[in-house]
């Protein structure tokens, strides 16, 4: 990591919504930036770059989603990479400070989703997602299930069929994911849940039900990341900084007939070293963590892949509460994707507002006790994995 220091001065994030419920994405990205010049301080005037990050829109949409906000003639990049999108937009972000490119940089994410799961078509010969979609029907029957519950569904089984897993631990991420979410303003789906009404809501794709599935979502959320001098210069003494980060793509290991690996473990594994190497620091040193948890059964995984518990010991790092407040680390005191919602584009952005509001410590009620260091984890299929460390001094 360079010694010029990427600092988040500015956080903004819409409340997100249901498919049809929401507002049209330049309008979600105006309240968005809005909200997080006016949290740094600053004029629209004053941003050197934008990366705008979206998964379904045109290849100019991150124009016409800034066009709102002003017409400055500063660049504008438009991001796409899956469901780790906004998390890219961020590396490319800080690469900018880093390099002496740009002070201060504009990072949006944005996602207006129809109703359903995702349908992933291509009218290319070659299928972006062909080479994991095989490994798919070499290690499961063919099911009518979305493509994406297979996968992480899959996943599940193979890490159930390992270690035993039983399905009541499944589906307590479900019920830590919504009582986190109720007390999260911005949350989608913050009515509590037992673990009966998770295992009781609609089979999707075993083991994973109805209520252990991220609904399509859409929301906006942006950050202004600064160099230490504009950040001095406006007035940000003790900002949040980003302490490491690293991004990883598909390994040989991603095909090898195994789901666990091919939705992303072995990436998860590799960023976080990288990050955890950087910085200094381990993951017994993360209070709060936000990661990728489209489903229950990734969030299960993730634990392991990030280092928070050893392999094959989640179960127990669940049962006894370490994944929660008064635990060893908060995950996903946001509500996460499951019950926050995961509006593509705006997923990896939203988390890295949430970790600075926890570092801040002003996270209200859903703030994490003495948060000095946290996680980010945010993945896509296809393949692609952001792993993040913040500070705050």
């Amino acid at each position: 990591m360079s010694a010029r220091r990427v600092n988040i001065v500015g956080v903004g994030v819409t409340k997100f919504a249901k498919p049809g419920q929401g507002e049209d994405y330049p309008t979600m990205v105006a309240h968005a930036v809005r909200s997080a010049l006016r949290d740094a301080g600053v004029q629209y005037a004053a941003v050197q770059q934008s990366y705008a990050g979206y998964v379904f829109g045109e290849s100019t949409t991150g124009q016409r989603a800034l066009y709102g906000i002003g017409l400055t003639g500063a660049p504008i990049f438009n991001v796409n990479n899956a469901c780790a999108t906004g998390s890219t937009a961020l590396v490319l972000g800080r690469q900018a400070i880093e390099s002496e490119s740009a002070e201060c940089v504009l990072v949006v994410g944005f996602e207006e989703m129809e109703k359903g799961a995702i349908v992933f078509e291509s009218k290319r010969a070659a299928n972006p997602l062909d080479r994991h979609i095989r490994v798919l029907s070499e290690t499961q029957e063919p099911s009518g299930a979305p493509l994406m519950a297979q996968m992480f569904g899959g996943a599940g089984r193979e890490y159930r069929a390992k270690y035993g897993t039983r399905k009541e631990t499944f589906a307590k991420v479900a019920v830590k994911s919504r009582k986190h979410a109720s007390e999260n303003p911005l949350a989608l789906f913050t009515q509590p849940l037992t673990v009966e009404e998770v295992l009781a809501s609609d089979m999707i794709y075993d083991p994973l039900t109805r209520l252990q599935c991220c609904a399509p979502t859409c929301g906006a959320a942006a950050v202004v990341l600064a160099s230490d001098a504009f950040a001095k210069k406006h007035g940000h003494s003790t900002p949040v900084y980003v302490a490491a980060q690293a991004m990883t793509t598909d390994y040989p290991t991603s095909f090898e007939k195994s789901l666990t690996r091919m939705v992303g473990y072995d990436m998860t594994v590799s960023a976080a070293s990288k990050v955890y190497d950087q910085a200094g620091l381990g993951p017994e040193d993360v209070q709060v963590c936000e990661l990728h948890d489209c489903f229950t059964t990734n969030e299960v995984l993730s634990y392991e892949a990030l280092g928070l518990c050893n392999e094959g010991e989640a179960e127990r790092f669940i049962s006894d509460g370490l994944n929660t407040y008064g635990g060893q680390v908060v995950t996903n005191p946001s509500g996460g994707l499951l019950s926050k919602g995961h509006p593509l584009g705006a997923t990896g952005v939203a988390q890295c507002a949430e970790l600075v509001w926890q570092l801040r410590g002003r996270a209200e009620k859903r703030q994490v006790a003495n948060a000095k260091v946290a996680l980010q984890h945010n993945i896509g299929i296809g393949g692609a994995c952001v792993v993040t460390m913040y500070r705050r001094e």
